[in-house]
């Protein structure tokens, strides 16, 4: 069986879990506080370190401002690991724009590949709502998640979770391409903080 460690227990991980263990995976989740993950059936509960050791793809499913510290924590070398963070400041948003800690030319998924340059990051999931990120619902459209990674290889292994959780993927590059598509969680969160409204997707249409 094919086997997922998921890092956090939070609502992005638990939904991640939910559908990983509905497409055939078994599921380990590393968590600090096991009571968080006390309502989660069908997958198995550890800590940080036994979920990475335990999968052969890695779900990195924290708040962005402890995303590095976590991966040095963890084995990662040669392995999968997809990259749902984004860079959030603890400080407010601006006019409904989320502020970030990086800066505007550089992205945290440049950030964790650099560190950990044997390990196969691929950007996916951080640029929508936990509730919409398996099979997500729009009437009979399938919405687009953009990723980006150096590993070709890695990137078509993530493209296959997607389309089984019913996604249409665009695959935009290398991972210099994480700064843009972590920008889309900025502009997904938008209309949330300026209108309440959080039940939305993106879909990148082609001719």
């Amino acid at each position: 069986m094919k086997k997922v460690g998921i890092i956090g227990s939070g609502a992005v991980a638990k939904a991640l879990a939910k559908g990983f263990v509905a497409i055939g995976y078994e599921v380990k989740m590393g968590t600090r506080d096991k009571n968080k993950l006390a309502d989660i059936q069908n997958v198995i509960v550890g800590s940080i370190a036994e979920a990475a050791d335990f999968a052969d793809i890695i779900v990195l499913a924290v708040k962005g401002t402890v995303a590095s510290e976590v991966l040095k924590q963890i084995h990662t070398e040669n392995k999968i690991v997809i990259d749902t963070t984004n860079p959030i400041d603890d400080k407010p948003p601006i006019n409904g724009v989320l502020q970030y800690f990086t800066d505007k030319n550089s992205s945290l998924g440049e950030i964790l590949q650099k560190e950990n340059p044997n390990t196969h990051i691929v950007k996916a999931f951080n640029s929508v709502g936990s509730a919409f990120m398996v099979n997500p619902d729009f009437e009979g459209i399938k919405p687009t998640m953009f990723i980006c990674g150096n590993s070709e290889g890695a990137k078509a292994k993530v493209t296959e979770i997607l389309t089984a959780f019913n996604w249409e993927t665009e695959d935009v590059g290398k991972i210099e391409s994480a700064g843009p598509i972590e920008a889309l969680c900025q502009l997904w969160c938008l209309p949330g903080f300026l209108n309440n409204q959080w039940s939305q997707a993106f879909k990148f249409l082609k001719k």
